[in-house]
């Protein structure tokens, strides 16, 4: 029975993979690759790699989680070394945790290989830093999609932390935004959006809490939100716009 190895492809930019993550892909028999990796990547492969898409957008997935555990156990089963590819990081809102669960159920060995998970990247590449010692001290990283009706949550969410980096909440963007204010956030709480963030597509819109919903009407998803004072350091922090436009490294 050989390996599978469960990795994170990083954000978007292809050069953001880790090492470790870029010779499982170059090792693997077989790759499982989600919808959001960077299409380059998959050019590092055996010549002969099996490459199986798996999809996993919001909406409409391609394979059901449950197919995905199943391909992986099966073959795994057959001897060959499996490199399960998933944007960002697998343990932060990549469902990584359930397909390691469904292995070590059937007992077929893994590793976890981190990745840079959006949360973190997309802001860094839009000039705002989740910390800083003048405006946070502490992060938060949330989904967008669920507990939206329980205002208990929000309570707890709206005072947790200084800086909320929030995933998938672009569609619930207008009652995010309701809540937090409803629960103690300031109106003018400065927000950005970062859509395709680290890649060649970025866009960001920056407003307030009580102005965002207006400013973002042509962002989509995939976009991280990012609420907090860390905010206003863009205008003097972004740096990825400046940048002369030139052709990407190749990876490997």
């Amino acid at each position: 029975m050989a390996k599978v190895y469960i990795v994170g492809a990083g954000p978007g930019d292809a050069e953001l993979i880790t090492v470790k993550g870029l010779r499982a892909i170059q090792e693997a028999d077989v790759v499982l690759y989600d919808r959001l990796i960077n299409a380059d990547l998959l050019k590092e492969a055996r010549p002969h790699a099996e490459l199986i898409y798996c999809g996993k957008s919001p909406d409409h997935p391609s394979l059901s989680q449950e197919s995905i555990n199943d391909l992986m156990c099966k073959y795994a089963s057959k001897g060959r070394t499996v490199t399960r590819l998933k944007g960002g990081d697998p343990f932060i809102f990549g469902r990584g945790g359930e397909e390691a669960e469904a292995l070590a159920s059937s007992r077929i060995p893994y590793e976890i290989v981190p990745g840079i998970t959006s949360g973190v990247a997309a802001p860094a590449y839009a000039g705002i830093p989740l910390t800083h010692r003048d405006y946070s001290s502490s992060v938060s990283f949330i989904t967008g999609v669920t507990n939206l009706e329980e205002d208990e949550y929000w309570e707890h969410v709206a005072k947790s932390s200084d800086t909320l980096c929030i995933y998938m909440g672009v569609r619930n963007l207008p009652k995010i935004c309701n809540k937090l204010i409803r629960h103690g956030r300031p109106a003018d709480t400065p927000i950005a959006l970062v859509h395709w963030g680290t890649t060649e597509e970025q866009q960001t819109v920056t407003g307030t809490l009580q102005d965002i919903v207006d400013a973002a009407k042509s962002m989509k998803n995939p976009s991280m939100i990012v609420v907090g004072e860390v905010v206003k350091l863009r205008e003097e922090l972004k740096w990825f716009e400046s940048l002369p436009a030139i052709e990407p490294l190749v990876v490997g």
